[in-house]
């Protein structure tokens, strides 16, 4: 069996219920969070909105697409990918036409080389279990992007004892995987547990900076 219908079988064994909700307290305090982050990061790149082209890799059911829509992207300069095939069915329910989504190994997907101004991944790499397959799709999206482009990354950095399926990814393994990059880190996101438990003191546990669990990174090609 390969890495990568492990990875299948063990987001079929997830039932997350309605875990990730936006109706959540504790789920939209942490979209939240990220978006804003994203934002003052997206708002130092050169060039508008409107001209960028952007890759997700595991894009899911589409929300993060929707929101680069929704900053102004155009869909016909947007691709998704996804490996889950419900996923990628509710991906192309919730986008518009012109959105490119593919199914499949992001590491062979046909992107153009050199083509992208921005390649995202969110929590995508730290299902990935196996470093040979990280280190392929990592080349790849390196590959997709334009001189001046930039990952956007979002995944947690530290392991979870209680769930196997999963492994963080330090900063230190992000910089190995894109060694050739810029980055500009941020810190952020309430440990989840933590985060359900206490959702109406997410604002006040969120300002210890060790209680953040993931990061949020822009990696710029020079």
């Amino acid at each position: 069996m390969t890495e990568l219908d492990q990875i299948a079988q063990r987001y079929a064994r997830r039932d997350a219920g309605d875990r990730y909700s936006l109706l959540r307290p504790e789920v939209w305090q942490m979209w939240q969070e990220r978006q804003r982050a994203l934002l003052r990061l997206l708002a130092q790149r050169p060039g508008r909105p409107e001209d960028w082209r952007a890759t997700e890799v595991g894009c899911g059911a589409g929300g993060n697409l929707l929101d680069l829509l929704r900053l102004g992207l155009q869909p016909a300069h947007l691709t998704g990918i996804e490996l889950l095939p419900e996923r990628l069915s509710a991906a192309r329910a919730a986008l518009p036409e012109g959105v490119r989504l593919l199914a499949g190994d992001a590491s062979a997907a046909p992107v153009a080389d050199g083509s992208q101004d921005l390649v995202l991944q969110s929590t995508v790499f730290s299902s990935i279990l196996d470093d040979a397959l990280q280190e392929r799709v990592a080349e790849a999206m390196w590959r997709w992007l334009k001189p001046g482009g930039a990952v956007v990354w979002y995944d947690f950095t530290f392991n979870n004892p209680r769930n196997p399926d999963v492994r963080g990814v330090p900063l230190a393994r992000v910089r190995q995987l894109f060694p050739a990059g810029h980055f500009t880190a941020r810190r952020v996101t309430l440990a989840p547990p933590l985060a359900r438990a206490l959702p109406l003191a997410y604002g006040l546990l969120n300002l210890v900076p060790w209680l953040r669990t993931h990061r949020l990174v822009l990696i710029t090609k020079p």
